[in-house]
């Protein structure tokens, strides 16, 4: 079906298509995601070796899943994909047994753009399946100490509620692998632990660091409280004595403490101090009865509430390392230092890990991913091998192959081709575009060559150039956050909008910006009370804090704007600016981060809007909708889990009552204009999910923590969404199939890159065909496809037998070839590809390339079908059903 046509259809059928749906999972199940990358590591705290396995190490990402390497970090494998939750905080493997890994979920840190966990984890098979073990309340989870000679016995330290109180926190000890616990070290519900170091010869003494700290409502609002402190146990942690002599305390602005025991000499201890005087790397030679100061080094201790890692060579006691921005090694037991590792290979190290019985070999997990050493860290492993990017939002272009941007958390900006002109997406075919780590992309959509980013800076690909060609917002005192929204308006495609607490405007390619509203923020800030003791007088009277943080331009109108804040507002203008409107949902209380809004397709009284509470301790989906302007409002959360807030809603522009929403965890999907939702996470691992954007028939992605994702054709779903009588009432259902193109791989001769390169995947080569059957089939089911003359030029067979691969012939570009495509005649929506090509001689189904054995061919192909109008029939259980299919030539 013509996609005008489609278009014109579905939303002609209006709301009254609109229907209370909960899906069936095999009404959608043949939806598949793809990872394009790109490969370029995030934030990552977890990590350790594997005892017995020199070349095996695993990490924990910070949003990404644990991940795995079996050859010193030449590859890296997901181990952790099918869980409920991606973000990791520490992982680790026991030392008596290498198929025993703990995963403790949570990132652990504090920091304004955390994700939270939901307990520990167990596998007793390397990773191949894994249990939950409880501890599901303490949200963060950065430290995990496992006895080396009894598996069963671990310690976890519990950090807790970044946002709020709460009393599963402290120091939990199990002696049965996690399947119960005892809470063996607590203060109160706002002091957790941060750090374990265990005694290498005497599993009963454990050390433990309590950090007292609370994350505000606004960005960068951040306190500490006077239960931090050192603490040690010599029973197994019956009993725990305090640590003070020679700390800083609470009066001294003491905060997180990492402590490491040296295994050559466990008497000598040594202590990453995080104190607002007196900071800096202490050393202990009385197994930490006593401490000195032997480094006040700022670079060696600053932002310890971010990092607050030492380690000591297992065989030297003498030598030790520290990670900050840069990661430092010191020979003399912390008297001198040396950077051993910084920028340009990557910036800001949380974890060491060195090989106990190979010291030169070091592992290091940081904001841009992992990287090992085998030669004492004079060379390392690359980061770029692991699709763990993590991105604030996402943004697409009108280039064929269209391109995806976003700002990288740690590492600036990429814009990523959507489909790789050489079979996949490789490193050649993404480029950063000048825009900062937190950026807002926004491509011109008059020219997909100029890339708009960041506060505000231009790119053209042409050039490789990057301007700055912003307002002065900061010359002009308004006030902005890491990421500020940035976008063109969808109706005049050359104005441009930027926010800080105002709105700006451009609209001659960002000569000259205009001011269009007043600070949109609330006037007083109130303090929420999930910042409990932490709340000082001087808060209640604390300057003025919000910003604009979410900006949607009508599509019907350039008039009506809609823009939301951080601090808890929407306001709506229906004159370009000149006078706007408070229409805030009655139920938002201040800080409730209006994270993203979306304006109607259908009519320019419709705005969804994304809320965010995770800051005010809330972990509930929020989502709203108006349909008046903002007069009245509903919440629309039915079918999205209780623990997953929502980052970005979005609506179809297509078919209308179709909403996309993206929650800390998973996508998720709605039929019925947000009253029910189903979820969408079909092979995409559990992440954050911060933004999405619908570009043509495609669902793109913006996680943050496993970089970008594409849902290639979402043309199911949105004949779901209108369908009478609705699709799975159906015995028989075949979709209107979307335009295929004709392409062609690169025909270059050159060697093709060796597997071990990463790279992201393309999208199906062919036709994409979706059918439906709603029970078992017991005739063959047939998709034929018929050219303009009526002949099948095509066809496949739920019969059709699998084809015999002789195991000395050689796959020609084995690396991206499909399986055989196959025709299913089990219930539920099925995806077939169809490649384009006529039925191969003989008659069977070819193989996925061309094959050779020798010289000679093995399953020849077809001949190449030429462009033009096709209709595709489906033949099942004695009926049939036909949809039109447009082949186009290349556009290029």
């Amino acid at each position: 079906m013509n996609t005008r046509l489609l278009a014109a259809l579905l939303a002609c059928t209006g709301v009254a298509a609109v229907r209370a749906q909960s899906l069936p999972a095999n009404a959608y199940a043949g939806l598949e995601w793809r990872c394009i990358g790109p490969f370029r590591g995030g934030r990552t705290v977890g990590a350790t070796g594997v005892p017995g396995h020199p070349s095996t190490f695993l990490v924990g990402v910070n949003n990404g899943g644990v991940w795995k390497t079996d050859d010193y970090g030449l590859t890296w494998n997901p181990i952790f994909d099918d869980q409920p939750t991606g973000s990791i905080g520490t992982v680790a493997v026991a030392p008596s047994d290498a198929n025993r890994i703990y995963v403790g979920s949570g990132e652990g840190l504090q920091r304004p753009d955390l994700s939270v966990g939901d307990g520990v984890y167990r596998s007793d098979d390397g990773g191949e399946t894994w249990k939950h073990m409880g501890l599901r309340d303490g949200l963060q989870i950065p430290a995990i100490v496992v006895n080396p000679k009894d598996k069963d016995e671990l310690f976890v330290g519990v950090l807790g509620h970044p946002y709020g109180p709460n009393t599963e926190r402290g120091v939990f000890r199990s002696t049965n692998g996690g399947q119960s616990w005892s809470k063996v070290l607590y203060i109160d519900e706002n002091t957790g632990a941060a750090t374990l170091a265990m005694h290498p010869t005497n599993p009963k003494i454990v050390y433990a660091d309590l950090w007292s700290a609370r994350q505000g409502p606004w960005e960068n609002g951040a306190w500490q409280g006077p239960g931090s402190g050192l603490y040690v146990t010599a029973d197994s942690g019956a009993h725990w004595r305090k640590l003070t002599k020679g700390l800083p305390t609470f009066a001294e602005g003491l905060g997180r403490i990492g402590v490491a025991i040296a295994p050559s000499k466990p008497s000598r201890m040594y202590a990453m101090v995080d104190a607002a005087r007196l900071g800096g790397v202490y050393r202990s030679d009385d197994a930490g009865e006593s401490w000195r100061r032997v480094s006040d080094q700022q670079r060696l201790w600053g932002r310890g509430d971010d990092f607050a890692e030492v380690k000591v060579d297992p065989k030297n006691p003498d030598r030790i390392y520290v990670a900050n921005t840069s990661l430092y090694r010191s020979e003399d037991a912390g008297e001198t230092w040396t950077c051993i590792k910084g920028s340009p290979g990557g910036d800001d190290y949380h974890t060491v890990w060195i090989d106990p019985d190979r010291p030169e070999v070091i592992l290091t997990a940081a904001d841009q991913g992992a990287a090992i050493s085998v030669n004492d860290g004079r060379t390392w492993s690359s980061w770029y091998n692991q699709p763990t990017a993590q991105f604030y939002h996402v943004a697409t272009d009108n280039a064929f192959p269209y391109r995806v941007y976003g700002g990288q958390q740690e590492s600036g900006s990429a814009g990523v081709l959507s489909r790789g002109p050489d079979g996949q997406i490789t490193f050649r075919d993404w480029h950063p575009v000048g825009a900062d780590e937190y950026a807002y992309v926004a491509p011109d959509p008059l020219d997909p060559n100029l890339i708009y980013g960041g506060k505000v800076t231009r790119y053209d690909h042409r050039t490789g150039r990057a301007e700055n060609v912003g307002p002065n917002w900061r010359g002009e005192g308004h006030r902005a956050l890491r990421t500020m929204p940035l976008l063109f308006s969808p109706v005049d495609r050359k104005t441009l909008y930027f926010a800080t607490e105002v709105l700006y405007k451009t609209d001659d390619a960002a000569k000259t910006w205009q001011v269009i509203s007043p600070d949109l923020s609330r006037p007083q800030p109130a303090v929420p009370a999930s910042v409990g003791v932490f709340a000082t007088q001087d808060l209640a009277t604390m300057r003025r804090r919000g910003v604009i943080y979410a900006v949607a331009p009508s599509n019907k109108t350039v008039d009506t704007i809609w823009a939301g804040t951080d601090d808890g507002l929407i306001h709506l203008t229906r004159d370009g600016g000149k006078s706007w409107k408070d229409v805030t949902p009655p139920e938002l209380t201040p800080w409730s981060k209006v994270s993203q809004l979306d304006a109607g397709h259908f009519d320019d009284d419709t705005v969804y809007a994304a809320i965010n509470r995770i800051r005010v301790d809330d972990l509930k989906p929020w989502i709203y909708r108006t349909h008046d302007g903002g007069k009245t409002w509903k919440r629309i959360t039915s079918g999205l889990p209780d623990n997953e807030p929502v980052n970005t809603v979005r609506e179809d522009p297509v078919a209308r009552g179709l909403l996309y929403c993206g929650t800390e965890r998973a996508v998720y999907f709605s039929l019925d204009d947000g009253d029910h939702w189903n979820l969408l996470r079909q092979n995409m691992p559990a992440t954050s999910i911060r933004d999405l954007v619908v570009k043509d028939a495609d669902l793109v992605v913006g996680t943050h923590g496993r970089s970008f994702w594409i849902l290639d054709d979402v043309s199911p779903l949105r004949q779901m969404a209108v369908s009478t009588p609705p699709v799975t009432n159906q015995d028989l259902y075949l979709f209107a199939p979307q335009p295929s193109y004709r392409l062609v791989w690169n025909q270059n001769t050159d060697t093709p890159l060796p597997p071990e390169e990463p790279a992201g995947k393309n999208p199906p080569d062919g036709a994409i065909l979706y059918y439906w059957l709603r029970g078992p089939v017991a005739s063959p089911v047939t998709i034929e496809i018929v050219d303009g003359d009526g002949k099948v030029v095509r066809r496949y067979s739920s019969d059709d037998k699998p084809v015999p691969i002789d195991p000395d012939a050689i796959t020609v570009m084995t690396l991206w070839a499909r399986p055989p495509e196959r025709v299913s005649a089990e219930p539920g929506l099925h995806r077939l590809v169809w490649d384009q090509y006529s039925q191969p001689p003989g008659g069977g189904p070819r193989l996925p390339m061309t094959a050779v054995k020798g010289d000679t061919p093995v399953g020849p192909r077809g001949e190449w079908m030429p462009a033009g109008t096709y209709t595709v029939r489906l033949k099942a259980g004695g009926a049939t059903r036909e949809q039109k299919l447009e082949l186009k030539p290349d556009p290029r």
